[in-house]
């Protein structure tokens, strides 16, 4: 009977961090704020993929895929659509993955990866 007396928790309070939104650190272009990291995607860009791979704690041969860029963006809240992952990987793939690097390297330096 004394249990009965006690109020019943139905709802559990919320949190919620309203997330900012995030911005790529690079443009797609911006191939000469990295010269390493353009030659690399330039000259061997399956090397590329695997250290962005590797980066992510992902499967080698995941780094060069839309799903890795959307999920990337995503985690960083950088605006943009699958579709739009879809078409820079398609049409230029190696920008693309450059500026993924490029990314996360200054992401790494900021100490925010």
């Amino acid at each position: 009977l004394a249990m009965a007396s006690q109020g019943v928790i139905t709802v559990q309070p919320q949190f919620a961090v309203a997330q900012q939104p995030g911005h790529w650190q690079t443009g797609l272009m911006d191939c000469c704020s990295d010269c390493g990291v353009c030659l690399c995607g330039t000259f061997c860009l399956l090397c590329l993929s695997c250290q962005v791979a590797g980066d992510m704690d992902e499967c080698c041969l995941c780094g060069s895929t839309v799903a890795m860029r959307t999920l990337y963006r995503t985690r960083y809240n950088i605006p943009g659509s699958i579709m739009g992952d879809f078409c820079s990987i398609m049409w230029c793939s190696p920008c693309s993955l450059c500026q993924l690097k490029r990314d996360i390297n200054r992401r790494k330096e900021q100490g925010i990866f």
